[in-house]
C-alpha cells in the first residue's frame, strides 16, 4: 500500500526526533544519576532563559513559585504564562527539560528569532500562543509531531515560507491561526485530516493558488477566514458542505466568476464577506435564503443590476455594504424591514432616485453612507428618527431642496457630510443642537444667507467646511468657544466684514481657508509662515500673508476721521505726496515693459535686484557677472531642460541661485516662452513651499531668473545619495510630501486661473539646508482657463506624467495629482516607483507588503511615524488611480494632511497594498 508524501514526511520526523528524543533522555538519565534530577533540570533551563532574572543559580527556590508558572503535583512545569511581559529576547528554552509542559503562552513578549525545532519534544502541548511578537524564519515542521495541541496561534509575526504539509497532521487540534505573517505559497491538499477544526485563520498573508476542496471536509468549522491573500479562481463547490460555518471571510482575493449556488447553501452563516474581489454579474435572488446573515460585505467587486428584493428578506442583517460596486437601479421601499440593521453602506454605485421613504425605519442604524451615487429628490424630514446615527454621508449626489431641520434631532450624530449636492436655503439653527458633532462638510451646495451664532455650540467640532457656497454676512466671532477646532474652509462664498481676531487664538487650528470673499481685516504678525493657512482674494486684507500686501505702517500718510466733526483732516507732507506719485508712476511703466514680448533692459539706477518690477538690469546684470566670473563654469550647479543653474553670492553676501537660458536657446521662441512663462507664474504666487523669484533679466543677448538659493539641491539627487538619504530621516519624507500637497493645492485651488505644474516630479522640488521642500520649474507651467480645452503637446518628466495625457493631449489639475503621487511613492521608496507602478496596473498587487517598499537605508519607523507613514502610502495609492475623476483633489490632500486622520493602528509589517487601497477608497 502507497504512502502520501505528507505520511511519509511525518514518519520520517517521527523517527528522527524520537531518536533525538531518546538519546536525550538517555543523557538525562545519566545526568540525574550523577548529579542532579529532572526538576532540577526544569529550573535549570528556566533560570538560563533570563526571563526571570531575580531568580539566579543560587535561589533554592523551585520555579513552581515563580511569576507566569504552574506546576503538577509532582512539582514538574505544566504551564508557562507570560503574556505581555516584555522579554525581548530569543525563544532559548531547552524544550527537551520540560516533558510535562502542555500550555506555553508568550503572547506580546516581543519574542525575537525563529521558532526553534526543538519544540517538537513538547509531546504533551496542548496549547501554544506565540501571537503579536516579532518571531521570523519559517513554521517549523516539527510542531506536526505535537499530537494533542488543541490550539495554535502565531499571528501577527513576520514568519516568512510555506504552509508545513505537516502541520495537517495535528489531528486534535481545534483553532488554528497563522494571519498576518508573510507565509506563501498553496494550501496543501491534505487539509481535509483536521476534521476537529472549528476556526480556521490564514487571513493576511500572501497564499496563492486556488481554495483547495479539501476545505469542505471540516465538518464542525464554524469560523473560516481566508482575506486578503492572492487566493484566485472560483471558490470550490465543496464550500456546499461546511453546514455549521457561521463566519465565512473571503475579502481581499482575486475569486472570480459569480457568487457560487454553494455558498447559499450555508444556511447556518452570520457573516459572510467576499469584499474586494473580482466577483461579478447579478447577485442572486437566493442569496435571501440565508437567514442567519448578520453581516453581509460585498463591497468594492463587480456586482451589476439591481439590489434583488430577497436580499431585504434577510431580516437579522446588521451589516450591510454593497460599496464601491456597479449597482443601479433605485433602492426598494422594503429596506425599511431591516429593521436590525446598524450600518447600511452603498456608496459609490450607480444607485438613483429618490431616497427611500421607508429608510427612516431603519432606527438602529448608527451609520449611513449613500455618498457617491445619483440619488435625487429631497432629503427626508423624517431623517430626524434616526436618532442613533453616529454618522450620516449624503455627498456626491443631486439632491436639491432645504437641509431638513429635524437633522437637529440626531443628536448622537459626529460626522455629517452632504458636501457636493444641489442643497439650496439657509443652514439650519436646528443644527446647533450637534453638540457630538466633529465632522460638518456642506461645500459645493447652493447655500445661502448667514453663519449662525449658534456654532458656538459645536464644542468638540474639529472640521467646519462651508466653501463653494452662496453664504453672506459676517463671520461670527463666536467661533473662538470651538477650542477643538482644527480646519475652517470659508472660500468662494460672499462673506464680508472683517475677518474675527478670535481666528488667531484658536489652539489646534491648522488649516483656514478664507479666500475669495469679501472679508477684511488685519492679519496678526506671526501668521506668515502658516502654510495651510489661505486668505488670498479678499477686500483691503492686509498683512503681508500669502500673497497679501502688507499693512501700511504706523509712519505711512494717515487718514483720521473724528468722532465729533464730519471734517477729514490729512497730514502729507507735499515733497513727500510727489515722491509717492512718482514712484507710483515709475511702478506702471515697469508693469506695462514687462507685458512686451521681449523687453530692452531697464537702465533706472534706483531699483531694487530683489524687487521684480523695479528691477535694475544694469547694476544687477554687472553684479552677476562679477559673482559668477561672467558664467564660469565653476559656478555651475546643475542644468535644466532649457539652461544651466549656477551659484552666486552678491555684494551684499546674499547667495542666489541663477537659472540661464543658453544663448543658443535664447533665440528659440519656444524655449524664450517657457522663460517667459515662468516669469509670469513666479510674479504671480506667493506661497512658502515654491521656489522665490527674486528677479530676472531679459537681456536679449542674455536671460537669466534669480532664485533663492537651495542648499541641498534637488530631492532626486538627495534620494540617490547613500550619505543625504540618511539625513532624510522619516520625519522629514512625510514632511516634504504634506508641504507638497499644500504647494499644489495652492496653485490649484487658491490661484485665478488655476495653475497645473504639468512636471512635477523629484528633479523639481529643491531642498533647503532644513531639508523643507519648494516646488520649482515653472517652464512647463500652464494656466487653465475654463472657456479653453486645455488641450496640449506632452510635456513632463518620463516616469511621472499621468497616463490619460497620451491619449486625450488634455491637461487638468489631475494630471498634477498623479504625479504627486508618484513622487510620494519615490520618497517613501528611496527610489523612482516604476516597477510597482506596472504591478499596480496588473493588478495582483495585495501581495506586496508595505515594509517591504520603504527605503531599506533608513531604520525601521517607530509606531508613530509608521502611522504616519500608512497615512501618506494611503493618499499617493489614491493620486495614482487610473480615472482622473476618481483621483482626489489637491486641496481635498492638503486638508486630509491638516485633519489628523490616520489609519488604525497597525503593525506595519501586517500591512499591505490591498489594506491601503482599501483604506484610500473609504476615505475618499
Amino acid at each position: 500500500m502507497a504512502h502520501s508524501p505528507s505520511i511519509s514526511t511525518a514518519w520520517a520526523l517521527c523517527i528522527l526526533f524520537y531518536g533525538a528524543y531518546f538519546d536525550t533522555m538517555i543523557d538525562l538519565v545519566a545526568a540525574s544519576g550523577s548529579s542532579s534530577s529532572a526538576l532540577e533540570l526544569e529550573a535549570k533551563t528556566l533560570r538560563e532563559s533570563g526571563w526571570w532574572p531575580s531568580h539566579n543559580a543560587s535561589d533554592s527556590s523551585g520555579p513552581c513559585e515563580w511569576d507566569g508558572i504552574t506546576c503538577n503535583a509532582g512539582r514538574s512545569v505544566t504551564v508557562i504564562n507570560l503574556d505581555s511581559v516584555t522579554l525581548g529576547s530569543k525563544l532559548k528554552l531547552n524544550f527537551s527539560y520540560l516533558p510535562n509542559l502542555v500550555s506555553l503562552r508568550l503572547s506580546q513578549t516581543n519574542l525575537q528569532g525563529s521558532i526553534p525545532s526543538e519544540i517538537g519534544f513538547l509531546s504533551k502541548l496542548i496549547f501554544l500562543d506565540l501571537s503579536y511578537n516579532n518571531l521570523v524564519g519559517f513554521i517549523p515542521p516539527e510542531i506536526g509531531l505535537l499530537s494533542k495541541l488543541t490550539g495554535m496561534y502565531v499571528t501577527f509575526n513576520d514568519l516568512t515560507g510555506n504552509f508545513p504539509p505537516s502541520l495537517t497532521n495535528l489531528t486534535e487540534i481545534e483553532v488554528l491561526d497563522v494571519s498576518s505573517n508573510h507565509l506563501t505559497g498553496f494550501i496543501p491538499n491534505s487539509f481535509g485530516n483536521m476534521s476537529k477544526l472549528v476556526a480556521l485563520d490564514l487571513s493576511n498573508n500572501n497564499f496563492t493558488g486556488p481554495i483547495p476542496s479539501s476545505l469542505g471536509l471540516l465538518p464542525n468549522i464554524t469560523h473560516l477566514l481566508l482575506s486578503v491573500n492572492n487566493f484566485n479562481g472560483f471558490v470550490p463547490k465543496e464550500i456546499g458542505n461546511l453546514s455549521k460555518l457561521i463566519l465565512l471571510n473571503m475579502k481581499g482575493n482575486s475569486f472570480i466568476g459569480p457568487i457560487h449556488s454553494s455558498l447559499l447553501l450555508l444556511t447556518n452563516l452570520t457573516h459572510l464577506l467576499i469584499s474586494g474581489n473580482n466577483f461579478n454579474g447579478s447577485v442572486t435572488k437566493e442569496l435571501g435564503n440565508l437567514n442567519k446573515l448578520i453581516q453581509l460585505d460585498l463591497k468594492g467587486n463587480n456586482f451589476i443590476g439591481a439590489i434583488p428584493s430577497s436580499l431585504l428578506l434577510l431580516t437579522n442583517l446588521t451589516h450591510l455594504i454593497l460599496s464601491e460596486n456597479n449597482f443601479n437601479g433605485s433602492i426598494p421601499k422594503e429596506i425599511g424591514n431591516l429593521s436590525k440593521l446598524i450600518q447600511l453602506d452603498l456608496k459609490g454605485n450607480n444607485f438613483k432616485g429618490a431616497i427611500p421613504s421607508s429608510l427612516p425605519f431603519l432606527t438602529n442604524l448608527t451609520f449611513l453612507d449613500m455618498s457617491s451615487n445619483q440619488f435625487t429628490g429631497l432629503i427626508p424630514s423624517k431623517i430626524g428618527l434616526l436618532k442613533g446615527l453616529v454618522g450620516l454621508d449624503l455627498s456626491n449626489n443631486i439632491l436639491i431642496g432645504q437641509i431638513p431641520s429635524t437633522i437637529g434631532n440626531l443628536t448622537n450624530l459626529q460626522t455629517l457630510f452632504l458636501a457636493r449636492n444641489q442643497i439650496n436655503g439657509s443652514i439650519p439653527v436646528q443644527l446647533g443642537s450637534l453638540k457630538k458633532l466633529t465632522h460638518l462638510n456642506l461645500e459645493g451646495n447652493n447655500l445661502t444667507g448667514s453663519i449662525s451664532v449658534d456654532l458656538a455650540n459645536f464644542q468638540v467640532l474639529e472640521h467646519l467646511l462651508l466653501s463653494n457656497n452662496s453664504l453672506t454676512g459676517n463671520i461670527p466671532g463666536q467661533i473662538r468657544y470651538i477650542r477643538s477646532i482644527k480646519s475652517i474652509g470659508l472660500s468662494h462664498n460672499f462673506l464680508s466684514g472683517e475677518i474675527p481676531f478670535e481666528f488667531w487664538s484658536l489652539p489646534y487650528l491648522n488649516f483656514l481657508d478664507l479666500s475669495y470673499n469679501n472679508l477684511t481685516g488685519k492679519i496678526p504678525d506671526g501668521y506668515q509662515s502658516r502654510t495651510s493657512f489661505a486668505l488670498i482674494g479678499n477686500k483691503n486684507l492686509c498683512g503681508n500673508f500669502n500673497g497679501i500686501p502688507p499693512c501700511l505702517a504706523s509712519t505711512s500718510p494717515a487718514i483720521v476721521s473724528s468722532e465729533k466733526s464730519t471734517r477729514i483732516k490729512i497730514f502729507v507732507p507735499i515733497p513727500i505726496f510727489f515722491l509717492i506719485l512718482f514712484a507710483i508712476g515709475v511702478l506702471l511703466l515697469c508693469r506695462r515693459m514687462f507685458k512686451q514680448t521681449k523687453p530692452n533692459s531697464i537702465e533706472t539706477k534706483n531699483g531694487n535686484l530683489f524687487s521684480v518690477w523695479n528691477y535694475d538690469g544694469h547694476i544687477a546684470y554687472e553684479d552677476i557677472l562679477k559673482a559668477t566670473e561672467d558664467f564660469d563654469i565653476r559656478y555651475c550647479i546643475g542644468t535644466g531642460g532649457y539652461g544651466s543653474v549656477y551659484k552666486a553670492e552678491l555684494p551684499g553676501g546674499k547667495v542666489v541661485a541663477l537659472k540661464k537660458l543658453h544663448r543658443l536657446e535664447a533665440e528659440n521662441a519656444t524655449f524664450d516662452k517657457s522663460f517667459q512663462n515662468e516669469v509670469k507664474v513666479l510674479t504671480e504666487i506667493r506661497h512658502r513651499n515654491i521656489i522665490k523669484l527674486h528677479g530676472f533679466c531679459l537681456h536679449k543677448q542674455c536671460m537669466f531668473l534669480v532664485y533663492e538659493y537651495m542648499e541641498r539641491g534637488s530631492l532626486f539627487c538627495v534620494l540617490r545619495d547613500d550619505t543625504e538619504a540618511l539625513e532624510l530621516d522619516w520625519n522629514k519624507r512625510v514632511n516634504i510630501i504634506k508641504c507638497t500637497a499644500h504647494a499644489l493645492s495652492y496653485m490649484h485651488h487658491e490661484c485665478i486661473p488655476a495653475i497645473v505644474h504639468r512636471d512635477i516630479s523629484s528633479n523639481n522640488i529643491l531642498l533647503n539646508s532644513k531639508f523643507e521642500p519648494f516646488v520649482s520649474d515653472f517652464g512647463t507651467a500652464k494656466l487653465l482657463h475654463l472657456d479653453s480645452s486645455n488641450q496640449t503637446l506632452l510635456v513632463g518628466t518620463y516616469g511621472y506624467i499621468a497616463p490619460e495625457l497620451a491619449y486625450t493631449m488634455v491637461v487638468t489639475e489631475k494630471c498634477d495629482v498623479y504625479s504627486f503621487g508618484v513622487v510620494a511613492l519615490e520618497i517613501l521608496m528611496g527610489r523612482h516607483p516604476g516597477e510597482l507602478l506596472t504591478l499596480l496596473s496588473s493588478l495582483p498587487y495585495q501581495n506586496v507588503m508595505l515594509h517591504e517598499m520603504l527605503d531599506q537605508r533608513l531604520p525601521a519607523p517607530n509606531h508613530r511615524v509608521a502611522q504616519d507613514i500608512c497615512f501618506v502610502a494611503t493618499i499617493a495609492l489614491a493620486c495614482l488611480r487610473t480615472k482622473p475623476k476618481s483621483r482626489p483633489t489637491m486641496k481635498r490632500v492638503s486638508q486630509d494632511f491638516v485633519s489628523d486622520r490616520k489609519p488604525s493602528a497597525k503593525p506595519l509589517h501586517t500591512v499591505s497594498l490591498l489594506h491601503l487601497i482599501e483604506d484610500s477608497e473609504t476615505q475618499s
